[in-house]
């Protein structure tokens, strides 16, 4: 795609092909390539495997009772249905999940289950390892962007979550996980290619069956891909807008100098599939003193006239060293009320995961902060230890035993 960043991953530590990512034609031709199945065969097969790893949810090809003992072994030879490693898992005081994912050597994100949201419950998903837009309001912007997570990566998260709900084989009532929302670390549209093979993964009835209704994908404003999204995933729509003007969103959300609120506007306006049936989520963070008054209510209501829209108010998320306040809850109720009133359902969001930093605008910077500490002790262990093998007399650099390995 012309406007998604050339950062996949440069990797090749592991010659197997990662099942989870393959969409149902990409894993069929990846069946025949790896000479494992006659091409005669290959449809059934794909059905047969996509089925145990995206139903059931296997991590293990000799479980797969239908296919034969030689074929399971030659599959074992080619294919990884591994899951990446939970680092970390926390649960909030409101039942909030969050999980510290390790995609490989140095590359890790955060996605986080937050029950009672849509449905059943909602997992937020990352789709790049750390962010680039640097929104000022946004604690993820502040981390540097590694690169785009991978397809597998992408439907990873969903299978970490389901295997943590215990949610296997996927459930067709009283699920737990009901939606999906890209709303982690990152921008779903600098992604789009990998993000598109996720839902079709995430969305496929045969397997995690998670409806393209119920999958949300939210943006800041990358107005060439709008279209695109639309076209190819035909997901929920959610725009990252916190601004009614120029000026403002130009400090708040820094891509609107490249993509103007007039703009984006247009590009909504023309969003693939967009009807009263499937609204555009406005997200809008309440930042006390700054977009909360009642004339911005007022300019928000005209900016959006005629789009079949759902308004979300989040409160601010604190982090450590902004200086941007939550608004009043008095400004936000009043905030609200002016848009109830014009028509607009426009929910106060709950904050929820404060107490583990997985709200909105919260994901992975602690985590990094307390990784990198992390690492560092180990270093200086490391160096301990060799110290102590040396001979007599012999000593390792200083800046090694002060844990100086790593930048």
């Amino acid at each position: 795609m012309a406007h998604t960043l050339d950062l996949s991953v440069k990797s090749t530590s592991s010659p197997l092909v990662n099942i989870t990512g393959l969409t149902r034609d990409g894993l069929m031709q990846a069946l025949v390539d790896s000479g494992v199945v006659e091409a005669r065969k290959a449809k059934m097969r794909m059905q047969q495997i996509w089925r145990w790893v995206h139903h059931y949810g296997f991590t293990d090809f000799d479980l797969m009772t239908d296919i034969a003992k030689d074929q399971r072994a030659g599959l074992k030879e080619k294919f990884s249905l591994a899951r990446p490693e939970i680092v970390e898992r926390q649960i909030s005081n409101d039942g909030t999940r969050k999980y510290l994912i390790r995609m490989a050597p140095g590359i890790e994100v955060e996605s986080v289950y937050i029950p009672s949201v849509g449905r059943a419950g909602a997992l937020c998903v990352s789709s790049q390892v750390g962010c680039t837009l640097n929104c000022s309001f946004c604690h993820t912007g502040t981390q540097k962007l590694v690169r785009n997570l991978t397809t597998a990566e992408i439907v990873a998260q969903v299978q970490v979550a389901r295997d943590d709900l215990g949610e296997w084989p996927s459930p067709k009532e009283d699920r737990q996980l009901s939606n999906i929302v890209f709303m982690g670390m990152g921008e779903p549209l600098y992604n789009l290619d990998n993000v598109a093979a996720a839902i079709d993964i995430i969305s496929d009835g045969e397997g995690i069956a998670i409806s393209r209704r119920r999958i949300t994908v939210s943006t800041s404003g990358v107005v060439p891909e709008l279209e695109a999204l639309g076209n190819r995933t035909q997901a929920m729509l959610a725009i990252s807008l916190h601004a009614t003007n120029d000026p403002l969103r130009d400090v708040l959300v820094p891509l609107n100098k490249k993509y103007n609120i007039a703009e984006l506007m247009a590009a909504i306006r023309a969003y693939p599939g967009l009807s009263n049936a499937r609204r555009v989520t406005f997200e809008y963070v309440m930042l006390k003193g700054i977009n909360d008054s009642p004339d911005e209510a007022r300019a928000l209501l005209r900016l959006l006239k005629g789009i079949p829209a759902k308004i979300n108010l989040i409160p601010f998320n604190p982090w450590p060293g902004t200086d941007y306040q939550c608004s009043s809850w008095s400004a936000i109720e009043a905030f609200a009320a002016i848009l109830n009133k014009a028509g607009y359902a426009s929910p106060i969001r709950t904050p929820r995961g404060r107490d583990i930093l997985a709200a909105c605008g919260q994901l992975k910077s602690e985590s990094e902060k307390k990784r990198a500490s992390v690492v560092r002790r180990e270093q200086r262990e490391e160096a301990a230890s060799i110290q102590d093998s040396l001979p007599a007399g012999e000593s390792l650099p200083f800046a090694a035993l002060a844990g100086g390995m790593i930048d």
